[in-house]
Order: structure tokens, then C-alpha cells, then sequence
């Protein structure tokens, strides 16, 4: 909560979400001047595209409106692994890693906001988290490097093989979704070693750190002595996966341009790696364009859904949908309480999940709004491309590409917003203003 505190010079502090957006736009503006640099584009890049091309790295969306491949230079496409890593981790994570290689300490309000970040409680040690973060970063990004190293190396040679892997591995832990392929992963749509390793990455690095956190301490003990939120997240995301997959396994295992040539293996393989990677991965291994308009609804709802809260992931969160789905059912059943799990989930918790629902939703219909106007294309499209980029997910149904230059400015503050959680913005325009002023309860009729 945000309470004015007055100095000697009678200045106000800056507010949490003020210090996270401001430190976010500090990596971003920079980033995006560097881009339009020779050095780190091969044939130049306009400031717009540039600004796009950042914001869709450190907010891990990754759409482009240029092919990242043959566009960018070496030292350009390490830049974008280097806000690929940032936006993953989160500006407050990386502040308390490089004050710590430096052998310095974090301020009481730097680790506040680290903890508020990661979803951890005041009395978590936010050194030995972060050391954990970092490691587990590191050993998940380079098993991934090492499984498709044996496919790139082989066919690329080991300069070129290994830089792919190291790309193709943070963007997909990362859930980034920027590949060196101008197809995608088209030519790999059923190589599983391949299709698995980068959705292996995306999916654990979807989960949550907290999750992966709170399964590492308590392994020994069983399910049952997890939080609410891990176990939500651990019945939640399989589901989510296998719901997926089995819609667009239907709908699309008959179309000629999309399932339809693959053996009844590939069709799984590849109906599998699109509804985990419409959780916020980004990356594609069929044409998502060719896509019914049915499967294409299927994609947005589980692009809305997203990823795991504290995770590189982004949408609503899977524990904001699974609150609000459980609010609504007490409601029905007239029950006072939202339990699961012998647990009773706080009011405070159900209110927030609903204003995530009900802000995001007004985010999105004032893009799509504004995105009719400066975009010459159908409903469905820009529908579509408006919550790939409020999710940070990044697949395409082409829109991207043909955007004017007003509609990429659109989009960049979607995908600002979308990765910083629209409550962030919220909290910034709106500062709460604590009042121990209580007025009398009345009723409206709702329904």
C-alpha cells in the first residue's frame, strides 16, 4: 500500500509500481536506441521497430515485425538474449543479483519489492531465493542447450549449432519466443527431441519460481504439505495442457494446412507443443494463420489464462482464473467462503483475481478498439494479436508484421502492460488513499 512520506524537501516517495515501471523503461529505452545501431541490426531499424523489437524481448512476448534471424546482427541477437534473460527473471531479481556479485546489500525496500515480485513473504531470505532462482535458471537453460546441441550441432557445425541452441534455450525458458528461424519450428513440427526440450522449457519456466521453490523444500514430505498456490498450479497446468490439446487435436487433425499431412504422432506432437505454447511460450511449429477460426478461440482463451503467477510466463495467471472459476461456483452454491483443499481462500485474494479479470478486460477492449482504427484487418486477427500481446505469448496471425506505425505503438503498451500486470498500472494511476472512514452497507441489485 502506498503511504505519502514526507522528507525535508517535502518531495513524496515513489510508489512500488512507479519504481517497477520506471526501472523497467530504464533497460527498455536504452535497449531499443542500441538496436538502431549498425552494429546490431544488419540493414537498420526505424525507432519504431526498434522500441517494438525491445519491448517484445524484456517483456518476454516476442512478436517482431522484422525476421530476428537474418535482420539482426550477432551482437544484436545476444542483446536480445540478454532482455530475454532480464525480462524473465525480473528487474527487481537482477538488482538483487548484480548488488550481490558485488558484494553489496540490498536496501530493506529493494528487498520488500524483490519479495513482492517473486510472491514471497516477509520473512523469506530473499539471498538464499534469488541464489536458488539463479541456479535452477542456469542448470534448466543448459540441459536445454545440451539436447538441442545433439540436433544443431550435427547440421550447423559447432559455432553455429551451439549459438542456435543457446538462443533457442534462454528464448524458451524465458518463455520469450523469439526464434532464428523465419519459419519457426515449422521444419521441426514432429522431432521430438526438439518439440520436447524447448516446450520442457517453457512449461517448468511457466510454472513459477515460487512453485518450483516451495516443491524443492518440501519433496520429502508430499503434496499435501505444499501451498494452495503450488498445488493449484501442479493439477492446474496438466489439465490446461491436456484440455489443449485435445481441442486442437479435433478441430484440426482434417486440415490440409495445419495437422492434417502429419502422421497421427506428429498430429499429437504438434497439437501438444501449440496449447503449451499458447500458455505464453510464442513459439509455433504450424502455421498459427492456417488455423480454424474455432482453434484459433481455443488459443485465446488459453493465451488469456496464461502462465503461473512469479513465473516468465504472463496472462491473468493460471491461480487468478482458477479463484475467479471457484468464486463463481460458491456463488452459485451459496456458500460465504471459497474453499479448496481444506484451505479458505481470503476475500482480498477473490477480489483481486476479479479485478485482474475485470482490468485486463477493459486493457483489452480499449486496444482492440483502438487497433480497428489504425488497422486495416479483420476482427478475429486483431482480437488475436492484442491478447498474444497483453499475454506476452507471441504467436501470430500475421497482423504483426503489416502493423503502422501507430498501431506498433499500440502494441508495445500492451505488452508493457501485459508483462507488469495491468493492477501495477492501476496502482499507479489510481493511488490508494488509506481512511479509517467506514459508510453504512447497502445493496444493488446485480443479475
Amino acid at each position: 500500500m502506498y503511504v505519502p512520506i514526507k522528507t525535508d524537501n517535502h518531495k513524496k516517495r515513489w510508489s512500488e509500481p512507479q519504481i517497477i515501471i520506471f526501472s523497467f523503461l530504464a533497460i527498455l529505452i536504452p535497449a531499443a536506441i542500441l538496436l538502431t545501431l549498425p552494429a546490431f541490426s544488419v540493414s537498420g531499424l526505424s525507432f519504431a521497430d526498434a522500441l517494438f523489437t525491445a519491448t517484445s524481448a524484456i517483456s518476454v512476448t516476442g512478436l517482431g515485425v522484422v525476421d530476428t534471424g537474418s535482420h539482426f546482427s550477432t551482437s544484436g541477437k545476444v542483446l536480445l538474449m540478454l532482455l530475454m534473460q532480464i525480462g524473465g527473471l525480473g528487474q527487481m531479481t537482477l538488482s538483487a543479483v548484480l548488488l550481490y556479485m558485488f558484494g553489496l546489500r540490498l536496501s530493506l525496500r529493494q528487498q520488500a519489492l524483490t519479495k513482492e515480485q517473486l510472491g514471497q513473504d516477509k520473512f523469506t531470505n530473499i539471498r538464499r531465493l534469488v541464489k536458488h532462482i539463479i541456479i535452477f535458471v542456469l542448470i534448466c537453460e543448459l540441459i536445454g542447450i545440451f539436447f538441442l546441441s545433439l540436433r544443431w550441432v550435427p547440421q550447423m557445425g559447432w559455432e553455429q549449432g551451439l549459438f542456435f541452441a543457446v538462443f533457442h534455450s534462454i528464448s524458451a525458458f524465458n518463455n520469450a519466443g523469439f526464434s532464428l528461424f523465419s519459419d519457426g519450428l515449422t521444419r521441426y513440427v514432429d522431432d521430438p527431441l526438439v518439440i520436447i526440450t524447448i516446450s520442457s522449457l517453457f512449461i517448468l519456466g511457466g510454472l513459477g519460481f515460487t512453485v518450483i521453490s516451495d516443491i524443492k523444500r518440501n519433496a520429502h514430505r508430499g503434496f499435501h504439505f505444499l501451498s494452495l498456490h503450488s498445488k493449484i498450479m501442479i493439477i492446474a497446468t496438466p489439465i490446461l495442457l491436456f484440455a489443449g490439446t485435445l481441442m486442437i487435436w479435433l478441430l484440426e487433425h482434417h486440415n490440409s494446412h495445419t495437422l492434417g499431412p502429419l502422421n497421427e504422432s506428429g498430429q499429437w506432437l504438434a497439437a501438444f507443443f501449440q496449447s503449451a505454447t499458447a500458455r505464453t511460450a510464442g513459439f509455433n511449429s504450424v502455421d498459427i494463420g492456417k488455423f480454424t477460426e474455432p482453434t484459433m478461440l481455443v488459443m485465446m482463451l488459453l493465451m488469456l489464462i496464461g502462465a503461473g503467477s512469479t513465473s516468465t510466463g504472463g496472462g491473468i495467471k493460471v491461480s487468478t482464473f482458477v479463484v475467479a472459476i471457484l468464486a463463481t461456483w460458491s456463488f452459485l452454491k451459496q456458500r460465504d467462503r471459497v474453499v479448496l483443499f481444506k484451505r479458505t481462500i481470503s476475500n482480498q485474494t477473490v477480489t483481486k483475481s476479479l479485478a485482474i479479470i475485470v482490468v485486463s478486460g477493459i486493457l483489452l477492449t480499449i486496444a482492440m478498439f483502438a487497433l480497428m482504427i489504425t488497422e486495416k484487418a479483420p476482427f478475429y486477427e486483431v482480437m488475436f494479436e492484442t491478447i498474444s500481446a497483453f499475454a506476452t505469448v507471441g504467436v501470430t496471425a500475421g497482423l504483426t508484421a503489416t502493423l503502422s506505425e501507430p498501431g506498433k505503438y499500440i502494441m508495445i503498451v500492451v505488452m508493457i502492460i501485459g508483462r507488469l500486470g495491468p493492477l501495477t498500472l492501476a496502482y499507479m494511476l489510481a493511488r490508494p488513499k488509506p481512511t479509517l472512514l467506514r459508510y453504512p452497507e447497502d445493496n444493488v441489485a446485480a443479475g
